[in-house]
């Protein structure tokens, strides 16, 4: 019987988390999917715990509050913000991409190629270091500043 042949393009969630050969920016806009899912989710649960607020009445509420005031509630609060911090700033890095600051002028493709990655790069690692900047200060805010 012949063995079956596999397929190397196929690696699942092993192949969409560890690119290889990804450059920084493919990586960045990954984590850019992962934190937008991230703040939807959060949107919407935000939305369901405050309708407690106006359909449950004030016992509700100030129930739902006390238990979201707990401990590991604040590492879910830690990760809203640093979600909030990479998502927003990735974006201002993209609008600056899209809008043409970051890609240069227009030029004939002739060998050899150029591409605006050495003009694009700069701003990837711009915005990762302000997102680690502020995940910093928001992380001393919400764990040691109380």
């Amino acid at each position: 019987m012949p063995q079956k042949k596999t397929d190397d393009r196929r690696l699942g969630i092993k192949g969409w988390a560890l690119g290889g050969r990804w450059g920084f920016e493919r990586y960045m806009y990954t984590v850019h999917r992962i934190t937008g899912i991230g703040l939807v989710v959060y949107f919407l649960l935000h939305i369901l715990v405050t309708s407690t607020r106006a359909f449950g009445g004030q016992h509700v509420w100030e129930s739902l509050m006390g238990t979201l005031s707990s401990g590991v509630f604040k590492i879910g609060e830690f990760l809203v913000f640093a979600g909030f911090a990479i998502h927003g700033l990735n974006g201002i890095r993209l609008i600056l991409i899209e809008l043409g600051f970051a890609t240069g002028k227009a030029i004939e493709p002739e060998y050899p190629y150029q591409t605006s990655v050495d003009k694009q790069r700069p701003i990837a690692i711009v915005a990762a270091a302000a997102a680690a900047v502020i995940i910093l200060f928001g992380g001393y805010n919400i764990f040691l500043a109380h």
